[in-house]
């Protein structure tokens, strides 16, 4: 599982698929959410600015796992 590091309160889903450089827009981002590719904390995740948070655990089908510190 990799680390990322934010250094605000959170960072919302979207946003996180662009620093971890899954896609580069928005458009891009949403197609991915809306396929239900995404898991946030066991449980799949279908908002685009759904808000990812410290010691929240992201799961991104055939990408990898990733945990906010």
């Amino acid at each position: 599982m990799k680390e990322i590091l934010i250094d605000t309160d959170y960072i919302k889903l979207d946003q996180f698929l662009k620093l971890v450089g899954l896609v580069q827009t928005g458009g891009q981002a949403k197609i991915i959410i809306d396929e239900g590719n995404i898991i946030v904390n066991d449980e799949v995740a279908f908002q685009r600015g759904k808000k990812i948070r410290k010691n929240d655990i992201v799961k991104i089908k055939d990408y990898g796992s990733f945990i906010i510190v």
